[in-house]
């Protein structure tokens, strides 16, 4: 199921705890004043110097030679996409990856690629032995294998870089090239504490999305070589993603690099917390990831549940089975403490 399954807009006043999404946050004092203060040029014209810092202060993090900045991570897997793959060729990919599940199928909508969806393992990974099976052979009548796409982290689930590596290992011997959809690159990171080259290093392009856990309103940054990078910015032209004094949003984009990833850890911190006051309740299976809670009450407890939380001021999704629940740089101690105050009363 969708991670959007079931979420519906919240029609009430300002929540003390919002779990829904690490979507759901918005611009502190420090970031709006570095958007106010941005110098700005037209984008287009490659003209903008906020804009041009951003692409370059990423592409240098991850170890690559370019960078192009997008509006969101959904246009900049698909740029990333038509830049690799041609009308009637094949991306292998995970079933529970955004790329397959929660983008629309745009590859194959906008671009006329074809998505070849692998079962992953519990962990998140695809196994070598399933991506070399999934590689076509040079034939009429199959579509033509030419990238594989990978994700880190998966539902919150952290993928070891060795196991990622040797799936990658495949792609590359066999002549594909390889993606990495970092939708949330920098929780990856953190979990694994390693430098972040040495995650992006294992892909070809890597799309970073800069408005989940970091807390940017708005953007995402591919990265890749010169190459790949000229045509995804000529795609990210088609596709209608070109933005004039773009400025204004990178400068939020670098303000939340330079100042926000050490946060992360107090996200995934939270989660822990609030994974153990549920485990104690004993109501329902709990599994936590990063910042990434998976909550499975019993059926008849869904709507009452989440109704009852909302009149306490904490949202959290309308999934069915598992309810996700995600924490994120506006959930302070005390709104956490809020929840597990929340649950606990209701359950009693």
């Amino acid at each position: 199921m969708s991670a959007y399954s079931g979420m519906t807009a919240f029609a009430g006043g300002e929540s003390a705890c919002d779990l829904r999404s690490d979507t759901l946050t918005r611009p502190d004092e420090a970031m709006r004043a570095a958007m106010a203060s941005a110098f700005v040029g037209d984008d287009v014209y490659g003209e903008d110097p906020t804009v041009a810092h951003l692409e370059v202060t990423l592409a240098e993090l991850m170890g690559k030679e370019a960078a192009v900045f997008f509006p969101t991570g959904t246009q900049s897997n698909l740029a990333a996409v038509m830049a690799h793959c041609g009308r009637g060729d094949e991306i292998i990919v995970g079933r529970d990856y955004h790329l397959y599940c929660d983008e629309a199928a745009g590859a194959s909508v906008l671009a006329g690629v074809s998505l070849n969806a692998l079962e992953t393992e519990t962990g998140g990974e695809l196994l070598p032995l399933s991506v070399a099976a999934a590689i076509k052979e040079d034939d009429p009548h199959y579509a033509r294998s030419r990238l594989l796409s990978l994700e880190n982290t998966v539902g919150g689930r952290v993928i070891p870089i060795d196991k990622m590596k040797v799936a990658a290992k495949v792609a590359h011997d066999a002549g594909l090239a390889v993606h990495l959809d970092g939708a949330r690159f920098f929780n990856a990171i953190t979990a694994l504490k390693c430098p972040p080259k040495d995650l992006a290093d294992i892909a070809d392009s890597v799309s970073l999305c800069m408005s989940k856990g970091l807390g940017a309103p708005v953007g995402s940054v591919l990265v890749g070589s010169n190459e790949i990078i000229a045509l995804a910015r000529r795609n990210r032209k088609i596709l209608g993603g070109s933005m004039r004094q773009a400025g204004v949003l990178a400068a939020a984009a670098l303000y939340a690099l330079e100042n926000n990833v050490p946060d992360l850890k107090q996200d995934h911190d939270r989660a822990e917390m609030l994974a153990d006051a549920l485990r104690a309740l004993n109501v329902g299976d709990v599994v936590v990831n990063t910042n990434t809670i998976f909550f499975t009450p019993a059926a008849d407890h869904h709507t009452p549940l989440r109704d009852y939380l909302a009149t306490e001021g904490v949202l959290i999704g309308g999934q069915s089975p598992a309810i996700r629940m995600v924490l994120h740089r506006d959930v302070t101690d005390d709104g956490l403490k809020l929840a597990i105050k929340s649950f606990r009363s209701y359950y009693a």
